[in-house]
């Protein structure tokens, strides 16, 4: 049970997403949605009039983006926690979102069920920091790992989101059909690893396989993203 209930702010320029948002964030328990802002300025001020727990910002806004309103936040030291939720893939936009503290980073086109785990993760974190004072390393250890597996309770046994999220920036980045070896020397990984993230992406309808035919020998799949 939630020690109180938990106040989120919406920084999402489609009202369309805002609703959607709203919907899936107040069917879990001990979180209500006080506001939305349709972009970056107007999410700051609503930050400082309103004083939320929680935001869920996208990354992709008109007029000031989600990169440089997170920055923004943690550079005026507000007291918010940040959840990003948005299209951007990249490592880079990654990177950047995580450093500057986000507690989590959810990928569109999201299920309800995903947001529900963030915000039980969530909850559970805030709960947990809120009843000590101070935490042994131990204490912090099975909050952060708890965490960690959860985010990758999704994925096939053996995948991780940091991985599959290289993959998926490589794959965008091709301009032809490529290789699973292809794959494996552009991320960094063992050949056959490669090509159970490409199965997996391939099943969920990220990468489509085009199969080429050589002279002698078998056919050779190659990957292509759907996502362009």
């Amino acid at each position: 049970m939630a020690i109180h209930s938990f106040r989120v702010l919406l920084i999402e320029d489609d009202p369309m997403v805002q609703e959607v948002n709203r919907q899936f964030i107040e069917k879990i328990d001990g979180f209500t949605v006080i506001g939305t802002a349709a972009n970056g300025a107007e999410g700051i001020e609503m930050i400082k009039k309103l004083k939320p727990d929680l935001v869920f910002i996208d990354i992709f806004m008109p007029e000031q983006d989600g990169l440089k309103t997170i920055h923004q936040i943690r550079k005026e030291g507000h007291s918010v926690d940040i959840i990003a939720i948005t299209a951007a893939a990249d490592m880079d936009t990654v990177r950047l979102v995580l450093q500057n503290g986000a507690f989590d980073y959810i990928m569109k086109p999201f299920k309800f069920e995903r947001i529900k785990k963030s915000l039980d993760n969530y909850r559970t974190f805030r709960n947990q920091l809120q009843n000590k004072s101070t935490l042994t390393q131990k204490e912090l250890d099975e909050l952060r790992f708890e965490r960690e597996e959860s985010e990758n309770s999704d994925l096939p046994k053996g995948l991780n989101v940091v991985t599959l999220n290289k993959i998926i920036v490589y794959l965008n980045d091709q301009e032809q059909p490529v290789s699973a070896e292809n794959v494996a020397e552009g991320v960094g990984l063992a050949r056959v690893t490669a090509r159970r993230y490409l199965e997996y992406l391939e099943k969920c309808g990220n990468v489509a396989i085009d199969v080429q035919y050589g002279g002698v020998g078998r056919p050779i799949n190659r990957y292509i993203t759907t996502r362009k």
